[in-house]
Formats: C-alpha cells, structure tokens, sequence
C-alpha cells in the first residue's frame, strides 16, 4: 500500500469527514506518507484533523486564490469566459507551496470545488484542479485519502481509473441509499474500480440490517461499521479530533480496523 488512492464520499452529515480524517491520521501514524485533501465545499477537514484554528482559518482554498490561479492559467476568475486559457498548467510544486502541515504527520491540501456554469464557471479555476488531481493520482507517491462531495465533479473518465477505491459512507437512512445509488451511477461513468461501503452511525441490530440488505440489492460490499458513538459528537464539541479525545473510543476503533482492512487489501 505505498501510494494507494482513496476518496471518501457521501451524503452530507454521514461523517465522511469523520472518517477521512481519522483514517488519514491512522495511516500516518503506520509511517505512510499521507495527503490528505479536502474537496467538500465546507471545507471542514481541517478542523477533523486537529489543524489549529488560527491556522485553519487563514486556509485559502485553492479555486479561491485568485492570484494562484491568475499564475498557473493566464486568467482570474473575472475572466472566467475568456478565450483563451493555459489548459495544462503545471502543478508539481502546489502541494510543496500549500499544503498544511497537520498533526500526526498528515499533510492537507485544502483544494475546494469545482465550479458549474451557474455560478459563474471559473474555468481556470476548473482547469486548474482538473490538472492538480491527475498530478495528485498518477504522479505524487503519497497514500491519498480524498474527503469529497457526493457528485464526485473533481474525478473526469481516464482521472478516475487512477483512483483504487471510492468509500461512500452511508447512515441507516433512505436517503443515503439514494444518494449511493447516485454515486454507483456517477461511478460507473468515470470508470471507478472500485466502490466501498462504510456504514456509519450504527447503533441498533436493525439498522446494521437495513445497510446490510441494501448494500447487498446494490452490489456493493460493505467493508466496514462504525458504531454511533457519542464520544464523536463530545469531541466536536470541544473542537478535538476523535482520535485526539479519546483514542479507544467505539468508532475510531472501528475506523482502526477499516485502515487494518484496506491495507492488506491494497498492499502490493
């Protein structure tokens, strides 16, 4: 597992976040080179892996720094119908000149979203993550653990393949069954290898049956649960990673053993 690519997605409020930040720290924490990078518009990762909040905070997601982006493509953002526009800019030295360093020994690059058309399309912007995930996925040998929407705009067919595996978390509700049949679908398009479920927010018999029958309907193999666990919502509060709070609790331990999982499943 020397430099296997993993993205986590799901319904907002899952606990994808959750479950990236403490994987991404476990991982480190074996000696893997980890970067970990946050492509959700809410930009929270940061803060899951125990970022310092003056640090977290001066964060400019990269579809945000104007200057970079002005840099890279030959165009800002105020010129986001330009004609003309570098499609290829070079991106080797991004992850060097903006990534965080964050606890555990994770590196975070805060990347941001992609833009669409009704909000003005930002295509330098766009142009500029579409190049930075293909450097981050065929070139950089880091383990990379990729927290991001449920609409997966950041992977293009030919990027994707590239990606080992795609974990979606799912809660025991309908509409994360929805929002798994989304991906399923978005997934087969981009030509993903390989999607995952984690069941998250687990707490009675019957709701680790309800993910289970689904998952088995879809065809999607459940790798792991991660029980509900109170001690999760008592370390946002303190605005402590889980895995700083109480490194026993119930779901980091879960999460240990998903990392157990995915490194003899992935190792070379």
């Amino acid at each position: 597992m020397e430099a296997v690519k993993i993205a986590v997605a799901g319904k907002g409020g899952v606990g994808k976040t959750f479950i990236a930040s403490t994987l991404s720290r476990l991982l480190a924490s074996d000696g893997y080179n980890v970067l970990a990078v946050d492509a959700d518009p809410n930009f929270n990762l940061a803060y899951s892996l125990g970022v310092p909040s003056d640090v977290a905070d001066g964060i400019v997601p990269l579809t945000e720094n104007e200057a970079l982006i002005k840099e890279k493509t030959g165009v800002s953002s105020e010129e986001a119908y330009a004609p003309v526009f570098n499609m290829a800019p070079t991106v080797n030295d991004i992850v060097d000149r903006f990534g965080v360093n964050a606890p555990g020994g994770v590196k975070l690059l805060v990347m941001g979203t992609v833009r669409g058309g009704d909000t003005g399309c930002m295509c330098g912007a766009n142009a500029l993550l579409r190049v930075l995930v293909q450097h981050l996925l065929i070139q950089r040998g880091d383990v990379l653990v990729m927290d991001m929407v449920a609409g997966l705009e950041h992977l293009g067919r030919g990027t994707a393949r590239r990606m080992d595996a795609m974990l979606v978390v799912v809660e025991p509700r309908m509409k994360s069954m929805d929002t798994m049949r989304r991906i399923l679908r978005l997934a087969e398009e981009i030509e993903i290898k390989e999607v995952l479920a984690v069941g998250n927010k687990v707490g009675k018999e019957t709701e680790r049956r309800f993910i289970e029958e689904n998952m088995e309907a879809m065809g999607v193999p459940l790798v792991a649960y991660v029980p509900y666990d109170e001690a999760v919502g008592e370390a946002d509060m303190k605005g402590i990673p889980s895995l700083d709070y109480d490194h026993d609790a119930p779901a980091v331990r879960a999460v240990a053993e998903l990392k157990d999982y995915l490194v003899a499943r992935y190792k070379p």
